[in-house]
């Protein structure tokens, strides 16, 4: 992809009381009077086919947006026409598809969702897969898989929300998810199916059922939400996000990070504070005209890291708005976020 950039030098401060070194990163543009449709787009995922980067953002039907250049975009339709009949059925009240997670594996695009209703935890996560991002493509048509992982107050300690698939280094398949209550959890996903290695009827009996294992918590009253994991020379990072999203810009939604030599944990921050007992560094706090970072992504387009994430917008009645930041990384390996592209 082209496009037109320059260079400035970003200078972080006070991350766990330490000086950053300075990254060169590239500069924002003016806001572009054409940049599309950006407002209204919470818990954004992205991934690129060939020239184009897609984001999937929550919504009834999941929405879709595609850009050529990571600044100009278009609405390029949904995955569902609606909420998916089963998960309505499961989760009685809910009103849209939260959290999409896109992906590639198996020769297909797989999007993981979340269907829940707020403060709760009977929550589901699906599965939706196609062949191809492209809507003018030959065989372009999104298949439900269904249920994937389900919880249910009084029987799980954790959250079906907020999916994300990473991979180890052995080429394993690990879907992390979760919210309050047990924090952040994670299973093994055949990479066949994109369903866990064990049967999902499984998860009706708790006797029977995996244990997920548990990669981030804060105390009950400390939210924690919206992982991410992406590796990096050698080691994972989970991105997480502290505290209260969707309140506009009372949101005090913050991204949080820590790193663990294993996709599977443990995960510390970067004073060493396991990220089980409520460590994690700031990435980006909510300030100005941006309030309440968080839910985001990584993806990897015109040869650079880019963090996707919504902020909540002061000068537009508070609307949640997609945000591409450049990613950089300290000489230690730290991620650090630039300026909104647009």
């Amino acid at each position: 992809m082209a496009r037109r950039s320059r260079s400035v030098t970003l200078r972080v401060e006070a991350v766990e009381g330490r000086l950053l070194p300075s990254a060169s990163v590239p500069a924002p543009p003016s806001t572009p009077a054409d940049v599309g449709p950006v407002a209204g787009v919470t818990d954004p995922s992205a991934i690129t086919q060939g020239d184009t980067t897609y984001v999937f953002s929550s919504g009834p039907g999941i929405a879709i947006r595609a850009s050529d250049d990571l600044t100009h975009w278009r609405e390029v339709g949904q995955v569902f026409d609606a909420i998916p009949a089963w998960a309505r059925a499961k989760v009685p009240g809910a009103t849209s598809v939260w959290a999409p997670d896109v992906s590639f594996a198996g020769g297909e695009y797989r999007v993981y969702y979340a269907v829940s209703t707020f403060g709760s935890r009977r929550s589901v996560i699906g599965l939706a897969v196609n062949t191809t991002l492209d809507p003018a493509a030959p065989g372009y048509h999104w298949v439900d898989r269904g249920e994937v992982v389900e919880s249910r107050p009084g029987r799980d300690n954790f959250n079906a929300i907020d999916p994300n698939i990473a991979t180890d280094a052995l080429g394993n398949l690990w879907l992390t998810f979760g919210s309050l209550w047990g924090g952040i959890k994670q299973l093994r996903i055949d990479p066949a199916t994109g369903l866990p290695l064990a049967s999902t009827a499984a998860f009706a009996a708790p006797s029977r059922a995996p244990k997920p294992l548990a990669l981030a918590a804060r105390p009950r009253s400390q939210p924690i939400e919206a992982p991410f994991i992406v590796s990096r020379n050698g080691l994972n990072y989970l991105f997480v996000s502290f505290d209260v999203c969707c309140r506009g810009v009372d949101s005090t939604y913050k991204i949080m990070v820590g790193r663990s030599a294993s996709v599977n944990g443990p995960y510390v921050d970067r004073s060493g504070r396991p990220m089980t007992r409520g460590g994690g560094t700031p990435v980006l706090v909510g300030s100005g005209r941006w309030r309440g970072p968080g839910s985001n992504g990584v993806v990897t387009a015109d040869g650079r890291d880019w963090l996707v994430l919504h902020a909540y917008d002061a000068l537009n009645g508070g609307a949640p708005t997609l945000q591409f930041r450049p990613l950089v990384w300290t000489p230690d390996g730290w991620p650090v976020a630039g300026d909104p592209l647009f």
